[in-house]
């Protein structure tokens, strides 16, 4: 079991930055890669970024690329999402997850997620 656990979501003016944090405890491994997902009101949950946990390869929806940026700090469990140039259309819940294989755009490859923390970007 691996438990994920998010923090640093908010209020935010459009244009600002947000950073979350999603910390991992358990049988965590360096064999897993983790992602960010999100869901907004009435959609579905989509792939935002994602990071090998070994290597370091990092992924990203189109739609932050060059916006958001994902990071992890193996030492420490702790896996990041730099939110910068936020707009509206970022509002969701925003969750973190872990998978060890299958892609990693797709949101039935992972197996472990947390409870989400919620982003709300104002116009």
């Amino acid at each position: 079991q691996v438990q994920l656990v998010e923090s640093g979501g908010g209020l935010v003016q459009a244009g600002g930055s947000l950073r979350l944090s999603c910390a991992a405890s358990g049988r965590t491994s360096s064999g897993y890669a983790m992602g960010w997902f999100r869901q907004a009101p009435g959609k579905e949950r989509e792939f935002v970024a994602a990071i090998s946990w070994a290597s370091g390869s990092n992924y990203y929806a189109n739609s932050v690329n060059g916006r958001f940026t994902i990071s992890r700090d193996s030492a420490k469990n702790l896996m990041y999402l730099q939110m910068n140039s936020l707009k509206p259309d970022d509002t969701a819940a925003y969750f973190c997850a872990a998978r060890l294989g299958g892609s990693i755009y797709y949101t039935g490859s992972y197996t472990y997620w947390g409870q989400g923390t919620q982003v709300t970007v104002l116009s």
